[in-house]
């Protein structure tokens, strides 16, 4: 009996793993774009699902942004068809959010797998993310300046969604397409320095050969590190969200009394539980409405994307989408 390429092997047991935790019978949808790493991916779910008695489909999203998508994304549906996913579909979309190019695409096709997850009842989607891709992210987010939440990178599961394979080198996915005799689409846009994680990649290539094949999973590391002190932090500041709470108000002396980690958190979350949008949300709006706080002088609202005001009005914060006009109206601040 030959023996199974370990590319392969270690897709095969990524994927296992990853599924471990769900109930027979339960079905599981690869997100497939046609690229090596989903392609795969979904090739791995149809051997592993059976054999975990699980049911196991595809979806593919057409955003319409390139000549021939509709055709390559129907030919990935059919694939999937053709090695027994079902539901194997095509979930079209339009590139219309905000955030630039990237981030507008990412929104369209988190909401179609997500409305293909909620209309077949799938428990868990599957993306495949890499190593590689989590080294990039952690990248792109120091030179963003994200702090810890983004170089946290992405998680393993969330929600609905897992990565099987952030621990499994892009090679390795590559080497498994040609160890199974998979056809896998190239992205041009993979290749476009126009895309900020595009440029990146030429990028790791220097900084590869520079520092080292080590890098790669040092930074995927990293994210793991923070993300779990991140978890932590995260979990204190929902605890002490409660606390702060009046209605819908917060109470500035129960904020003021915790550590600076927390006590941002404990805004962020709160901010974002009024309908915020968190994509237009950036550092220098939390900073000003933790000055409502810490560095309180009797200055007026923040006003935050989405028409959002918050401000500070007798020892509490609170928020409105007319609060800045009415604080203006009265002609002073109110203390």
């Amino acid at each position: 009996m030959a023996r199974l390429p370990e590319p392969v092997a270690r897709m095969r047991t990524a994927v296992r793993d990853s599924l471990a935790d769900l109930p027979r019978g339960a079905l599981v949808l690869a997100a497939c774009s046609g690229g090596p790493d989903s392609v795969a991916l979904a090739d791995t779910l149809t051997f592993v699902a059976p054999r975990a008695g699980l049911r196991a489909g595809l979806v593919t999203v057409d955003h319409g942004l390139q000549d021939g998508s509709a055709a390559r994304a129907a030919e990935v549906a059919e694939w999937g068809r053709s090695v027994g996913l079902d539901p194997s579909e095509v979930a079209a979309v339009r590139v219309m959010g905000s955030g630039g190019p990237e981030a507008a695409a990412r929104e369209a096709r988190y909401a179609a797998l997500d409305w293909a997850a909620e209309r077949h009842g799938a428990q868990a989607v599957l993306l495949g993310h890499t190593r590689d891709d989590q080294a990039e992210t952690v990248l792109l987010a120091l030179t963003r300046g994200s702090g810890p939440r983004g170089i946290a990178g992405m998680r393993a599961v969330r929600g609905r969604y897992r990565r099987p394979l952030l621990d499994v080198a892009r090679a390795d996915t590559h080497a498994a397409c040609d160890e199974r005799g998979l056809k896998a689409w190239t992205d041009p846009h993979n290749s476009d320095p126009r895309f900020k994680r595009s440029a990146l990649r030429r990028a790791m290539d220097v900084l590869t050969g520079t520092l080292g094949e080590d890098i790669v999973p040092n930074l995927a590391r990293t994210a793991e590190l923070v993300a779990a002190d991140t978890d932590l932090l995260d979990s204190l500041a929902e605890a002490d969200l409660a606390e702060c709470r009046d209605g819908d108000r917060l109470r500035v002396e129960a904020v003021a009394a915790l550590s600076p980690p927390v006590r941002q958190r404990v805004l962020r979350a709160w901010i974002f539980q009024l309908g915020v949008n968190r994509a237009g949300f950036g550092h220098r709006h939390l900073r000003a409405v933790d000055a409502l706080v810490v560095a309180w002088h009797g200055q007026g609202p923040t006003f935050l994307p989405g028409g959002v005001a918050v401000a500070r009005a007798g020892g509490f914060l609170e928020a409105g989408p007319a609060l800045g006009d009415r604080i203006r109206a009265a002609g002073r601040p109110r203390v």
